[in-house]
Protein backbone atom coordinates (compact mmCIF):
# COMPACT_ATOMS: atom_id res chain seq x y z
CA UNK A 1 0.00 0.00 0.00
CA UNK A 2 1.38 3.41 -0.38
CA UNK A 3 2.95 4.64 2.21
CA UNK A 4 1.89 7.86 2.59
CA UNK A 5 -1.93 7.35 2.58
CA UNK A 6 -1.65 4.75 5.19
CA UNK A 7 0.16 7.40 7.01
CA UNK A 8 -2.41 9.74 6.80
CA UNK A 9 -4.90 7.19 7.32
CA UNK A 10 -3.32 6.48 10.96
CA UNK A 11 -2.90 10.43 11.80
CA UNK A 12 -6.40 11.09 10.74
CA UNK A 13 -7.66 8.83 13.04
CA UNK A 14 -5.19 10.05 15.89
CA UNK A 15 -6.83 13.24 15.11
CA UNK A 16 -10.44 12.37 15.22
CA UNK A 17 -10.67 9.91 17.61
CA UNK A 18 -11.65 6.92 16.27
CA UNK A 19 -12.10 4.86 12.38
CA UNK A 20 -15.76 6.20 11.99
CA UNK A 21 -15.15 9.75 12.20
CA UNK A 22 -11.79 9.43 10.47
CA UNK A 23 -13.29 7.68 7.69
CA UNK A 24 -16.04 9.91 6.99
CA UNK A 25 -13.27 12.73 6.91
CA UNK A 26 -11.23 11.18 4.63
CA UNK A 27 -13.96 9.92 2.17
CA UNK A 28 -13.40 6.39 2.24
CA UNK A 29 -15.25 3.46 3.92
CA UNK A 30 -14.02 2.51 7.88
CA UNK A 31 -13.18 -0.81 6.80
CA UNK A 32 -10.79 0.46 4.65
CA UNK A 33 -9.00 3.15 7.37
CA UNK A 34 -8.52 0.37 9.09
CA UNK A 35 -6.91 -1.68 6.96
CA UNK A 36 -4.91 1.26 5.96
CA UNK A 37 -3.29 1.48 9.64
CA UNK A 38 -3.14 -2.26 9.90
CA UNK A 39 -0.96 -2.80 7.21
CA UNK A 40 1.17 0.48 8.55
CA UNK A 41 1.19 -1.23 11.97
CA UNK A 42 2.53 -4.63 10.25
CA UNK A 43 5.12 -2.63 7.96
CA UNK A 44 6.37 -1.07 11.38
CA UNK A 45 6.06 -4.46 13.28
CA UNK A 46 4.75 -2.43 16.14
CA UNK A 47 1.00 -1.55 17.55
CA UNK A 48 0.42 2.27 17.17
CA UNK A 49 -3.10 2.35 18.28
CA UNK A 50 -4.92 1.33 21.50
CA UNK A 51 -8.15 -0.18 20.72
CA UNK A 52 -11.46 -0.33 22.77
CA UNK A 53 -14.66 -0.60 22.13
CA UNK A 54 -15.54 2.83 22.87
CA UNK A 55 -12.29 4.57 22.00
CA UNK A 56 -8.88 4.74 20.22
CA UNK A 57 -5.88 6.12 21.58
CA UNK A 58 -2.61 6.10 20.25
CA UNK A 59 0.26 4.38 22.16
CA UNK A 60 3.29 5.88 23.24
CA UNK A 61 5.34 4.56 19.95
CA UNK A 62 1.84 5.55 18.01
CA UNK A 63 2.23 9.18 19.25
CA UNK A 64 5.72 9.74 18.64
CA UNK A 65 5.43 7.95 15.11
CA UNK A 66 2.05 10.26 15.10
CA UNK A 67 4.27 13.61 15.74
CA UNK A 68 6.77 12.59 12.80
CA UNK A 69 4.09 11.68 10.21
CA UNK A 70 2.20 15.08 10.49
CA UNK A 71 5.66 16.70 9.91
CA UNK A 72 5.96 14.26 6.75
CA UNK A 73 2.34 15.10 5.56
CA UNK A 74 2.47 18.58 5.61
CA UNK A 75 6.02 18.75 3.82
CA UNK A 76 4.65 16.60 1.18
CA UNK A 77 1.35 18.71 0.89
CA UNK A 78 3.72 22.30 0.61
CA UNK A 79 5.46 20.09 -1.91
CA UNK A 80 2.47 19.72 -3.90
CA UNK A 81 1.32 23.80 -3.98
CA UNK A 82 4.86 24.53 -4.58
CA UNK A 83 4.15 22.68 -7.80
CA UNK A 84 0.58 23.84 -8.20
CA UNK A 85 1.65 27.47 -7.86
CA UNK A 86 4.60 27.07 -10.07
CA UNK A 87 2.34 26.28 -12.76
CA UNK A 88 0.35 28.89 -12.06
CA UNK A 89 -0.43 32.49 -13.33
CA UNK A 90 2.51 34.89 -12.26
CA UNK A 91 1.34 37.09 -9.42
CA UNK A 92 1.96 39.02 -6.15
CA UNK A 93 4.18 41.44 -4.85
CA UNK A 94 7.83 41.40 -6.46
CA UNK A 95 10.76 43.04 -4.93
CA UNK A 96 13.89 43.83 -6.69
CA UNK A 97 17.00 45.88 -5.87
CA UNK A 98 18.18 47.46 -9.20
CA UNK A 99 21.35 50.32 -9.64
CA UNK A 100 19.99 53.37 -9.57
CA UNK A 101 21.41 54.40 -13.12
CA UNK A 102 20.62 51.47 -14.42
CA UNK A 103 16.89 51.13 -12.76
CA UNK A 104 15.96 55.05 -13.68
CA UNK A 105 17.52 54.45 -17.79
CA UNK A 106 16.35 51.05 -18.34
CA UNK A 107 14.24 49.36 -15.80
CA UNK A 108 11.57 52.21 -14.88
CA UNK A 109 10.95 52.85 -18.62
CA UNK A 110 9.67 49.30 -19.51
CA UNK A 111 7.89 48.44 -16.42
CA UNK A 112 4.72 49.43 -17.64
CA UNK A 113 5.02 46.95 -20.25
CA UNK A 114 5.45 44.37 -18.14
CA UNK A 115 3.13 45.40 -15.86
CA UNK A 116 0.03 45.23 -18.90
CA UNK A 117 1.54 41.87 -19.52
CA UNK A 118 1.36 40.54 -15.87
CA UNK A 119 -1.53 42.70 -14.07
CA UNK A 120 -1.34 39.84 -10.87
CA UNK A 121 1.91 40.71 -10.13
CA UNK A 122 2.85 44.60 -8.19
CA UNK A 123 6.31 45.67 -8.13
CA UNK A 124 8.05 47.25 -5.52
CA UNK A 125 11.60 48.63 -7.50
CA UNK A 126 14.18 50.08 -5.05
CA UNK A 127 17.06 51.66 -6.27
CA UNK A 128 19.71 51.56 -3.99
CA UNK A 129 24.02 51.22 -5.52
CA UNK A 130 25.26 48.63 -2.67
CA UNK A 131 24.70 45.62 -2.61
CA UNK A 132 21.45 43.94 -0.45
CA UNK A 133 21.27 40.77 1.19
CA UNK A 134 18.12 39.36 -0.75
CA UNK A 135 16.71 37.02 1.49
CA UNK A 136 17.63 38.81 5.07
CA UNK A 137 16.28 41.94 3.53
CA UNK A 138 13.30 40.28 1.73
CA UNK A 139 14.11 41.33 -1.95
CA UNK A 140 12.90 38.76 -4.54
CA UNK A 141 15.56 39.51 -6.92
CA UNK A 142 18.29 42.28 -7.54
CA UNK A 143 19.96 43.37 -10.93
CA UNK A 144 23.76 43.84 -10.79
CA UNK A 145 26.51 44.93 -12.99
CA UNK A 146 29.76 43.40 -13.38
CA UNK A 147 31.89 40.62 -11.79
CA UNK A 148 29.55 38.51 -9.06
CA UNK A 149 30.58 37.91 -5.81
CA UNK A 150 30.52 33.81 -4.78
CA UNK A 151 27.39 33.40 -2.97
CA UNK A 152 24.76 31.04 -2.78
CA UNK A 153 22.50 32.96 -4.99
CA UNK A 154 21.47 31.87 -8.93
CA UNK A 155 22.40 34.31 -11.75
CA UNK A 156 21.38 34.70 -15.45
CA UNK A 157 22.44 37.31 -17.61
CA UNK A 158 20.54 39.80 -18.91
CA UNK A 159 22.66 41.58 -21.52
CA UNK A 160 26.40 43.17 -21.48
CA UNK A 161 27.40 46.52 -20.84
CA UNK A 162 30.59 48.44 -21.75
CA UNK A 163 32.47 50.72 -19.99
CA UNK A 164 34.34 53.67 -21.91
CA UNK A 165 36.17 56.87 -20.85
CA UNK A 166 33.88 59.76 -22.38
CA UNK A 167 34.38 63.40 -22.75
CA UNK A 168 32.61 66.57 -23.98
CA UNK A 169 34.04 67.54 -27.15
CA UNK A 170 34.62 71.21 -25.67
CA UNK A 171 36.62 69.45 -23.16
CA UNK A 172 38.94 67.46 -25.71
CA UNK A 173 39.24 71.05 -27.43
CA UNK A 174 40.53 72.82 -24.34
CA UNK A 175 42.81 70.17 -22.87
CA UNK A 176 43.84 67.90 -25.30
CA UNK A 177 43.11 64.69 -26.14
CA UNK A 178 44.71 61.63 -24.03
CA UNK A 179 46.78 59.53 -26.37
CA UNK A 180 47.45 57.02 -24.55
CA UNK A 181 46.46 55.68 -20.78
CA UNK A 182 49.50 57.31 -19.71
CA UNK A 183 48.39 60.83 -20.55
CA UNK A 184 45.50 60.67 -18.03
CA UNK A 185 47.30 61.88 -15.54
CA UNK A 186 47.31 65.31 -16.85
CA UNK A 187 43.81 65.45 -17.31
CA UNK A 188 40.74 65.86 -14.55
CA UNK A 189 38.89 63.03 -14.24
CA UNK A 190 35.52 62.42 -12.41
CA UNK A 191 35.23 59.61 -10.50
CA UNK A 192 32.19 57.48 -8.54
CA UNK A 193 32.66 58.26 -4.85
CA UNK A 194 30.72 54.79 -4.03
CA UNK A 195 32.81 52.29 -5.88
CA UNK A 196 35.32 50.06 -3.57
CA UNK A 197 37.90 51.18 -5.47
CA UNK A 198 37.62 54.46 -5.09
CA UNK A 199 39.20 56.73 -7.95
CA UNK A 200 41.13 53.76 -9.30
CA UNK A 201 40.34 53.21 -12.99
CA UNK A 202 41.10 49.48 -14.59
CA UNK A 203 41.92 49.65 -17.92
CA UNK A 204 43.38 47.62 -20.93
CA UNK A 205 46.09 49.12 -23.08
CA UNK A 206 45.86 47.90 -26.71
CA UNK A 207 48.97 45.36 -26.10
CA UNK A 208 46.27 43.67 -23.84
CA UNK A 209 48.46 44.88 -21.07
CA UNK A 210 46.08 45.20 -17.51
CA UNK A 211 46.39 48.50 -16.01
CA UNK A 212 45.57 50.76 -13.19
CA UNK A 213 44.90 54.58 -13.29
CA UNK A 214 44.77 55.78 -9.93
CA UNK A 215 44.73 60.20 -10.09
CA UNK A 216 42.73 62.35 -8.01
CA UNK A 217 39.36 64.94 -9.80
CA UNK A 218 38.13 67.71 -9.36
CA UNK A 219 34.98 65.99 -8.88
CA UNK A 220 33.60 62.77 -7.56
CA UNK A 221 30.10 61.95 -7.51
CA UNK A 222 27.95 58.79 -5.90
CA UNK A 223 25.56 59.08 -9.06
CA UNK A 224 26.04 57.90 -12.71
CA UNK A 225 24.05 60.51 -14.17
CA UNK A 226 25.29 63.11 -12.61
CA UNK A 227 28.96 61.89 -13.85
CA UNK A 228 27.13 62.20 -17.46
CA UNK A 229 26.00 65.55 -16.86
CA UNK A 230 29.40 66.68 -15.73
CA UNK A 231 31.67 64.98 -18.28
CA UNK A 232 28.53 66.77 -20.75
CA UNK A 233 29.42 70.04 -18.94
CA UNK A 234 33.11 70.26 -19.96
CA UNK A 235 34.59 69.42 -16.40
CA UNK A 236 36.49 66.39 -17.26
CA UNK A 237 36.77 62.83 -17.98
CA UNK A 238 34.45 60.01 -16.84
CA UNK A 239 34.65 56.23 -17.70
CA UNK A 240 31.34 55.26 -17.25
CA UNK A 241 28.95 52.26 -19.11
CA UNK A 242 27.93 52.29 -22.48
CA UNK A 243 24.43 52.38 -21.17
CA UNK A 244 24.36 55.61 -19.23
CA UNK A 245 26.35 57.82 -22.11
CA UNK A 246 25.21 55.63 -25.15
CA UNK A 247 22.46 57.93 -26.23
CA UNK A 248 24.36 61.10 -25.47
CA UNK A 249 27.36 60.06 -27.70
CA UNK A 250 24.67 59.87 -30.18
CA UNK A 251 24.02 63.35 -29.65
CA UNK A 252 27.64 64.22 -29.93
CA UNK A 253 27.28 65.97 -26.50
CA UNK A 254 30.28 63.54 -25.58
CA UNK A 255 33.15 61.35 -27.36
CA UNK A 256 35.23 58.45 -26.91
CA UNK A 257 38.55 59.88 -25.28
CA UNK A 258 40.71 56.95 -26.55
CA UNK A 259 39.11 55.63 -29.07
CA UNK A 260 41.99 52.47 -29.35
CA UNK A 261 41.73 51.45 -26.05
CA UNK A 262 39.71 47.94 -25.85
CA UNK A 263 35.85 47.62 -24.74
CA UNK A 264 35.64 46.73 -21.07
CA UNK A 265 33.03 44.55 -21.31
CA UNK A 266 30.91 43.80 -18.38
CA UNK A 267 27.84 41.19 -17.73
CA UNK A 268 24.47 42.71 -16.22
CA UNK A 269 22.90 39.84 -14.17
CA UNK A 270 19.63 38.98 -12.57
CA UNK A 271 20.34 37.54 -9.41
CA UNK A 272 17.69 35.60 -7.12
CA UNK A 273 17.48 32.97 -4.32
CA UNK A 274 18.85 29.60 -4.39
CA UNK A 275 16.45 26.74 -4.89
CA UNK A 276 15.52 24.19 -7.23
CA UNK A 277 12.19 25.96 -8.24
CA UNK A 278 11.61 30.04 -9.11
CA UNK A 279 8.96 31.94 -8.57
CA UNK A 280 6.79 32.23 -11.25
CA UNK A 281 6.77 36.15 -10.79
CA UNK A 282 10.32 36.38 -10.40
CA UNK A 283 10.77 34.08 -13.64
CA UNK A 284 8.23 35.82 -15.64
CA UNK A 285 10.16 39.20 -14.73
CA UNK A 286 13.68 37.61 -15.91
CA UNK A 287 12.31 36.23 -19.33
CA UNK A 288 10.85 39.39 -19.79
CA UNK A 289 13.73 41.76 -18.88
CA UNK A 290 16.09 39.11 -21.00
CA UNK A 291 13.48 39.91 -24.15
CA UNK A 292 13.74 43.52 -23.85
CA UNK A 293 17.09 43.77 -23.96
CA UNK A 294 17.70 40.91 -26.39
CA UNK A 295 18.34 43.65 -29.17
CA UNK A 296 20.67 46.15 -28.34
CA UNK A 297 24.45 45.50 -27.94
CA UNK A 298 26.88 45.56 -25.06
CA UNK A 299 28.44 49.16 -27.22
CA UNK A 300 24.67 50.51 -26.20
CA UNK A 301 24.16 49.78 -22.75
Amino acid sequence: MDRLTEMEAFATVVDQGGFTDAARKLGMSKSAVSKHVSSLEARLGARLLNRTTRRVSPTEIGLAYYDRALRVLNDAGEADALVSSMQSDPSGLLRISVPTDFGVNHISPVLGTFLDEFPEITVNMVLNNSYVELISEGFDMAVRIGDLEDSSLRARKLTDTTRRMIAAPGYIAKYGRPRKIDDLNAHKLLHYSSQAGGSVWKLTAPSGEKRQVRTAGGLSVNDGQSLLNAAISGLGIAYLPSFLYAAAMKQGLVEDVIPDLPDETQGIYALYPPGRFTQPKVRAFIDFLVNAFADKGPTEW
